[in-house]
Parts: structure tokens; sequence; C-alpha cells
């Protein structure tokens, strides 16, 4: 099995690439963002490894650039950063796992393993719901054929949304599924990235697509939404 691992902590790299190499894993290293994406891009790997903190491209630059060129080899995030936020917008771009420094090396592996078992996935489906479409692989969203730019928490938000359309989900279950699992803040973080999307997705364009069940939760409607007025 062929592993990229792009580190620019040169001495780390090596010591994991001589540990991997003893795992039987074939591994190539990058030390830069630009040399990282040249390889992941150019070469053919079963994983990568992916430290944030890079020289020239950052990791989640070289994450995007990756999916947008439609390589959909699994990725594990691999940085000093920790921090709900960090591995939040780690997976919004694309990313399958997620590893703060410093780690087990035995985990390491573990986690490589259980990658490679499930294999790369295939390119997601463009999401739609009326005349809303959300492009999971090219982080892109439209709206009668209008480009709306979305932070990378709303962009999850959404997609969270759209992949539950018609069905109401729970605050608990979004900071969950887009926040974090062990997320313990205030719960009214949810409304206000709903009023994000609102002033985005809808107001602009005269909707009203997600529904608020008082009590209970939120709702994208499945047909896009109502149209309120004329644009």
């Amino acid at each position: 099995m062929r592993v990229l691992v792009v580190e620019d902590e040169v001495r780390l790299a090596q010591t994991v690439q001589r540990g991997l190499e003893l795992e039987g894993f074939a591994v190539g290293l990058a030390h830069t963002g630009p040399d990282g994406l040249w390889r992941a891009t150019e070469e053919s790997f079963d994983v990568i490894v992916l430290d944030i903190m890079l020289p020239g491209l950052s990791g989640y630059e070289v994450l995007r650039r990756i999916r947008a060129a439609e390589v959909w080899t699994p990725v594990l995030m691999l940085t000093a950063k920790d921090g709900d936020y960090e591995e939040a917008d780690a997976f919004d771009l694309g990313a399958d796992d997620y590893l703060t420094k410093p780690f087990s090396f035995v985990v390491l592996v573990a986690r490589l393993r259980a990658l490679l078992r499930r294999g790369a996935p295939q390119r997601p489906v463009v999401l739609a719901a009326g005349d809303l479409t959300l492009d999971p692989a090219g982080h892109r969203v439209f709206r009668d054929d209008v480009e709306i730019v979305l932070t990378p928490r709303e962009f999850g938000l959404l997609e969270y949304l759209m992949r539950h359309m018609g069905t109401v989900v729970t605050k608990t279950a979004i900071l969950h599924s887009v926040w974090d699992a062990h997320y313990d803040g205030a719960e009214n973080v949810v409304e206000v990235y709903v009023g994000y999307l609102r002033k985005k997705i809808d107001a602009p364009f005269g909707r009203s697509s997600i529904d608020t069940l008082r009590g209970v939760g939120y709702r994208l409607r499945a047909d896009g939404g109502a149209q309120l007025a004329e644009r």
C-alpha cells in the first residue's frame, strides 16, 4: 500500500516513513504544500497523511485543490492545532480523518489501515433542493445559477440539512455532525448559523427554504422553498 506523507518537519516525516515502512507500507514524502499537491494529483497513492501547517500552501488549501481535481484518495489530516473549528474545517473540505500531534504511532497506523479498508470514496453527487444546489466535491453552492459564497461552517450546515432534506433535524444532531460529537457549548450557535444561511441562500432570492419547528429543530424543504417575493 502506498502512503504519501506531506509534513514539513523533516525529522518527523522521516520517522513516520521508517515506521510505516516497517509496517509494510511504501512511503512517499513531501515537505511543502506545492510538492504535496503535485505528488497527490500526479502520482497514485492509497492514502495521504497531510499536515495543516505547511510552507507554500496550507494543508487546507492542498486538500481543497486535491478534491477540486477529483482525486478521492483518503486523507488523514495531521496537525499541531487542536480545536473543534480546525477539525470541522478539515472535514468540510473533504478530509476523511484527523489526528492531532503529538500522536501515537500505533494509533496512526490503525487509522490508516481503517481508511484503507474503507477504500477511496466515489465522487459525491451534487445535492439539489429545487433551484438550490450544493456540490460537496467542488465545495460550491448555486441558486438560480448564481454562485453563493459560504464559510466552511455554513457550507457544512447546509450540506447536513440537504442530506436530510424533508426531515426535521434537532439542534443536538446538527451540533454533533457539523460541529463536534463532544461539543458542549451553547446550542444557540445553531440558530445563529441558520440565520447566516437564510441571509445568503434565501433572502436575496425571495425564498424561504429552512423551516423552524420550535422546540424540535429545523427542516430544509425538498422543493427549495416557497417564493416569498419578486426578485
